[in-house]
């Protein structure tokens, strides 16, 4: 089930480690911790893989390109390549993966130490709500002011910037990576559905990274209390909802705003807070 949710959510802009603390604290199952929630993100990741295979094809061939030509590539010149795109959304995605990169090698042991805690549980389920609905109608406002007229091939090095600072923010449960990377996209005037393209492959490396590092974890502390058959489930369940969300949004934006994901959130906001505030949970 957490791998189905994780998959499904990692993609639709409702935060994926947002749910992935919800669902375990909704039906009092013990917290699988940090770890475990970041080595679903390998399937999430195959099904990114296996979804944008061409695109990242394209962007593997253009890596000579892209060192050789880095600086003009990035000032956004004009360059008679094949290949030049390719590499310099290459470029653009590397770049704005720093910020999120940063935060969560700074904040990653402070993060997991608050939200993966029985310590204040019921206080960090209130943050999670808090931004699901904080960032809810940020997301609606970005969806009434954008102009929605620009294309992914006409994304430049400040809109990597903003979309990546914006990705940095994620690593906050509740916030979602594909939510508030998808409202900086529009905030930038970007069609909804290349807002969550650039969306999906800028998560690639912090998604890889994050991956790598939980299964590093969860091998390290031994995997016996979780179990490997779990583990291997989880990924696979991850990776099918995975590419199944990915289909389905990219579609669903071609042609309905993201209203429907604004009203879950705030639903959700405040369905936990009356569950906590009745003694319900």
């Amino acid at each position: 089930m957490l791998g189905l949710v994780q998959g499904l959510t990692e993609f639709l802009p409702i935060s994926s480690s947002g749910h992935l603390i919800l669902i375990p604290w909704l039906f009092n199952w013990e917290t699988p911790g940090l770890a475990f929630d970041a080595s679903l993100h390998l399937g999430t990741l195959l099904a990114v893989f296996v979804y944008f295979r061409n695109e990242i094809r394209r962007m593997i061939q253009a890596i000579p390109l892209a060192l050789r030509s880095a600086p003009a590539l990035l000032r956004g010149e004009t360059i008679d390549h094949p290949l030049a795109f390719d590499a310099r959304l290459g470029l653009l995605i590397v770049v704005g993966s720093i910020p999120g990169g940063l935060v969560g090698l700074l904040a990653n042991s402070t993060l997991e130490r608050f939200f993966h805690s029985d310590t204040h549980q019921d206080r960090a389920i209130l943050v999670i709500a808090t931004l699901l609905a904080v960032f809810a109608i940020v997301l609606f406002w970005a969806e009434r002011v954008s102009r929605r007229s620009r294309t992914l091939p006409e994304i430049s090095l400040s809109d990597a910037l903003v979309i990546g600072l914006a990705q940095a923010m994620a690593l906050l449960p509740g916030t979602s990576r594909s939510g508030v990377t998808l409202t900086a996209g529009l905030l930038r005037g970007f069609h909804r559905a290349d807002a969550a393209r650039f969306s999906f492959l800028l998560g690639l490396p912090l998604v890889l990274l994050a991956g790598l590092m939980g299964l590093k974890d969860l091998f390290e502390a031994g995997t016996s209390e979780i179990g490997t058959g779990a583990l291997i489930a989880g990924m696979t369940a991850s990776a099918v909802s995975g590419m199944l969300a990915i289909w389905g949004l990219l579609r669903l934006l071609q042609l309905l705003p993201t209203t429907m994901f604004t009203v879950y959130r705030i639903v959700a906001a405040a369905g936990i807070v009356l569950l906590i505030a009745t003694g319900a949970r």
